[in-house]
């Protein structure tokens, strides 16, 4: 079985602003995109079971890091702490990377990768944050904040009232947009029930796009604070519900009969972009893509304190140069992954993790860091980045002056 993560994937991943965007490059948030991808490797070259630590690690929480970066890097285009500064480009800009994520997305889904593909949910978020370009650090974590509470319950209430059950995990692919019952599904999956639903993805990227209006450097010992307490209301407020007020007494009433007791855990553990809607309680546990509040509170809280981390440990720069490129690299490394890992072929992959959990991994890594370490330096912007980067400035070039 082959993880959800994708981070899986990215941002574009999140991809990095500009030179010229006049924003020095902020190295630790260079790290921090590349211990997503790094840690979205995890989840799809190892085995997704309960007992693997690091599995258990970063299923979920990559995305999530991937989603709040990406907002990070919609704010520097805008202006970062100087919304609508840039206010003719940025929006331009943006709609374009946004279809660009869309597509790649679409043709990394229609290839079969052995993963779900995050790219095509990621461009949608992309168009959505242009109407809120404009918006301030206060302003958009309220919205983050109601939208943390409120869309899981909106989610909830939605896939109830759907005539069919709901399609978990699913990414639309280019055969959807042939036919309106396709478009239907598609838009469906992409904006509620599949693996990345927008609606419950929102407020990664408003968080990310508040956090790009600061001076991170000077917040980033406080990011280390609050995302710690998040995670802890997040995760630590599900646990109490589950192990302490019987909310896990109830979801094992609700599956009983349903499935052994013993695979509940599992169960519980990872999702597929939504839990089920047979009973309320199942919004207050916190696994992994489930989108439910506490996993997006919980989720946001570890990405804050991750992000807070690396931006601290910048000085450290030429020890973390390797994983600096990764990040830098972020979305031709992640698409570079799903293309490596579908030539291996799913049951070579799962041959291998079986005989040697960790060894696709590592692999994976030290090929990804060797790499992009000597791209960056020999070549500059990656290939995909290059590519992105030169697509949005395209309208921006030729509008007249």
């Amino acid at each position: 079985m082959i993880s959800t993560t994708a981070a899986a994937g990215p941002a574009a991943p999140p991809v990095a602003p500009p030179a010229s965007s006049g924003t020095a490059r902020l190295v630790g948030l260079d790290v921090a995109r590349g211990l997503a991808v790094l840690g979205m490797f995890a989840a799809h070259s190892t085995v997704p079971l309960p007992g693997n630590v690091l599995y258990e690690l970063v299923s979920g929480r990559s995305a999530i890091l991937f989603a709040v970066l990406a907002g990070v890097s919609i704010a520097l285009l805008s202006g970062g702490a100087r919304p609508g500064s840039q206010r003719l480009s940025a929006p331009v800009r943006i709609a374009v990377r946004a279809v660009v994520l869309f597509v790649l997305g679409l043709a990394l889904t229609t290839m079969q990768v052995p993963a779900m593909v995050i790219l095509t949910s990621y461009g949608v978020l992309f168009l959505l944050s242009i109407p809120l370009l404009r918006l301030r650090t206060t302003a958009l974590a309220v919205l983050a904040a109601v939208f943390a509470v409120g869309a899981p319950l909106a989610s909830f209430a939605l896939r109830s009232a759907l005539p069919t059950p709901d399609v978990i995990g699913y990414t639309p692919r280019f055969a959807d947009f042939t036919s309106l019952d396709g478009l239907a599904k598609a838009a469906e999956s992409v904006l509620l029930t599949g693996a990345y639903p927008v609606l419950t993805w929102i407020p990664f990227l408003l968080v990310g796009m508040a956090l790009g209006r600061l001076d991170l450097r000077a917040v980033r010992g406080r990011l280390v604070l609050v995302g710690t307490a998040l995670g802890l209301v997040g995760y630590g407020g599900s646990w109490l519900i589950m192990h302490v007020f019987g909310g896990y007494e109830r979801i094992a009433a609700v599956y009983a009969g349903i499935m052994p007791p013993e695979l509940l855990p599992m169960v519980l553990s990872s999702n597929y972009g939504t839990v089920p809607t047979m009973d309320p309680v199942l919004l207050l546990t916190a696994g992994a893509h489930s989108g439910t509040p506490f996993e997006i509170i919980g989720g946001t809280g570890v990405a804050l304190a991750v992000i807070g981390l690396c931006l601290l440990a910048e000085r450290l720069r030429v020890v973390l140069a390797p994983v600096a490129s990764v990040g830098a690299m972020a979305l031709t490394a992640y698409v570079g992954h799903l293309l490596a890992l579908k030539a291996v072929g799913p049951d070579n992959l799962g041959r291998m993790m079986m005989e040697q959990p960790y060894a696709p991994w590592l692999i994976l890594c030290a090929a990804t860091m060797v790499l992009t370490l000597a791209w960056r330096l020999l070549l500059g912007r990656g290939p995909l980045e290059w590519l992105l980067h030169h697509l949005s400035a395209l309208p921006a070039r030729r509008r007249p002056a």
